[in-house]
Parts: C-alpha cells; sequence; structure tokens
C-alpha cells in the first residue's frame, strides 16, 4: 500500500494536489483528527487485500493545537513499521499573500491580524514537517498543469522527484529587476537589435533576432561562461536543499537580447534530468503594449 501525507503551507495547493491524486485512484481523505491517523493507518493496513491501495491523507494547520501532536504520531508510524511518505507543498510568501488577496480568504491563523502575520505563524508549526518531508513542490511559480505533472510523476509514474526547479526568467531593466531572483545577468552589452528597423518590432523568440543576437562571438562566449557556472551551482544548491531558482537575465526593454540569451541557456540544460526547467519572458510584450497606449 502507498500512503501519502499531503501537507504544507496554506494557500500553495494542498486542496488542489489532493484533488489530483484523487483522480489518479488514490482514496483521499482531508483534515483528518491527528488522533485518528495511527487508527485510520491500522484501517488502511488490515483492508489492504481489499481495493484501497493507495491512499492520500491531507493535514494542515486546521488541525490547531493537535498538530504538534502529529510528531509523535508519525514516530509512534515508524516504530511499527508503516511506510508513509510526506508531500508538502510550499510557496514564497508573497505570492501566498497575493493569492489570499485575490480570493479574499481569511488566513487560518491571521484572525483578525494581516496575512503575512498568519503565514510567518504557519511556518514555524509546519517547520517540522516540511524537515521530514520526502517530497517538496514549490508552487509559486507552477501552473496548475506543471504541479499536476510532478504529482503525475511521483505518485503516479513512480519516477525520481526533482525537487530544484529552475526557471530561466528574461526581463526589462527599464521596469525593474524582479524581486524574486536568485541570480541577476545583464547582457545589456550585446548589440542591440532594437537599432535595426526590421528587428525592432520583432521579439527573441523570432528567429532573424535570435540569429543577430547569437551570430556575435561574444554571446556564444557569455553563454558558455553562464553555462558553465549555472552547471557548478545547480549540484551544490541541491545539495543545500534549495528547491526554487530563479536565474533573472535582462537587457533594457526585456524584448530582444535578455529572451534570445534567456531561450539559448534553457536549450543547453532542457536535457537534464536532475531538475525540473521553464523558461518565461516577464516583459517580453510590455514595449508594444505601451507604445499602443
Amino acid at each position: 500500500m502507498r500512503f501519502v501525507i499531503v501537507t504544507g503551507m496554506s494557500g500553495a495547493g494542498k486542496s488542489t494536489a489532493l484533488k489530483m491524486l484523487e483522480d489518479a485512484d488514490y482514496f483521499c481523505v482531508d483534515n483528518l483528527p491527528i488522533p485518528l491517523i495511527e487508527k485510520f493507518a491500522q484501517l488502511m493496513v488490515a483492508s489492504e487485500a481489499s481495493e484501497i491501495q493507495k491512499v492520500a491523507l491531507g493535514v494542515d494547520v486546521r488541525s490547531g493545537q493537535a498538530l504538534g501532536e502529529l510528531e509523535k504520531v508519525l514516530e509512534g508510524l515508524t516504530l511499527a513499521g508503516f511506510k508513509y511518505e510526506i508531500l508538502f507543498l510550499d510557496a514564497k510568501d508573497s505570492v501566498l499573500v497575493k493569492r489570499y488577496k485575490e480570493t479574499r480568504r481569511t488566513h487560518p491563523l491571521a484572525g483578525n491580524g494581516r496575512v503575512d502575520q498568519g503565514i510567518a505563524k504557519e511556518r514555524g508549526r509546519l517547520e517540522f514537517l516540511k524537515k521530514h518531508a520526502d517530497y517538496i513542490i514549490d508552487t509559486s511559480y507552477l501552473l496548475t498543469r506543471e504541479l499536476k505533472g510532478e504529482i503525475d510523476k511521483i505518485f503516479v509514474q513512480n519516477l525520481e522527484f526533482r525537487s530544484l526547479v529552475i526557471t530561466i526568467l528574461s526581463f526589462g531593466f527599464k521596469y525593474g529587476i524582479p524581486g524574486d531572483s536568485d541570480l541577476v545577468f545583464d547582457v545589456r552589452f550585446l548589440p542591440n537589435p532594437y537599432y535595426i528597423e526590421e528587428l525592432r518590432p520583432l521579439t527573441g523568440n523570432d528567429e532573424p533576432v535570435r540569429d543577430y543576437v547569437m551570430g556575435f562571438d561574444v554571446s556564444h562566449e557569455f553563454s558558455d561562461k553562464l553555462e558553465d557556472m549555472i552547471r557548478f551551482l545547480i549540484p551544490n544548491y541541491i545539495m543545500e536543499g534549495k528547491n526554487q531558482l530563479v536565474i533573472s537575465i535582462g537587457c533594457t526593454g526585456g524584448k530582444h537580447r535578455s529572451v534570445t540569451l534567456a531561450n539559448e541557456l534553457y536549450r543547453r540544460l532542457s536535457q537534464e534530468t536532475e531538475f525540473a526547467l521553464r523558461v518565461e519572458h516577464k516583459d517580453i510584450t510590455k514595449d508594444a503594449f505601451r507604445k499602443k497606449i
């Protein structure tokens, strides 16, 4: 029997993950009282010969003060030889605050206070669960379909879990450096397609711009050195336990050079299996939008 405990920060996607597991034929129970978990596990083992072979149990701060008992319950299950896995859903504080504002929901620990205060309390209470988690998925930048893909890989296809998600993000310096950047690279030293009339309306996703930017030796040399450094850093980040890395590459407007170099780095790293990889172009359409206004 496969027994998965789904937990994590409120607003990080726990309910969504449980629904995905339910769609994958897991028997799902959400917010079961902590004192009943051990008995529930025993009942599942007793019924193992039945059709229930996959179970997912949702646990979060709604358990109140009883959440503090969960560590002892898990120790008891381990001592009894019961095998379980912990999936922890997480997201950056700023993302969680934004999600709560958009849904106008009240954080379970915020009360009449601010959302960020409730998030801070919740992190403290869930810290022991995150430390014991077998899988940590940071949903800060994941689309629903991307989260479903990760859930399927781990709990349906039984593939090796890639705990580090790398986002390669192009941006324009005139719109500001993305606040969630871990690494920032400035490619404004490269020749600018903006000054070539036929290339100006195009973007780094278009072949003529890509060919122009990558037509200079300095572009290839920069890409080689950047790739070498990122490949050096990734194993160290994984060893440290980092699960989200944002590599931001910027030019003036975020339309030509940064897009081209971000796509090039993505291409060079896309065959790796130790981490999940995505590319995003933050400011690629802003120039055209501002001109229309």
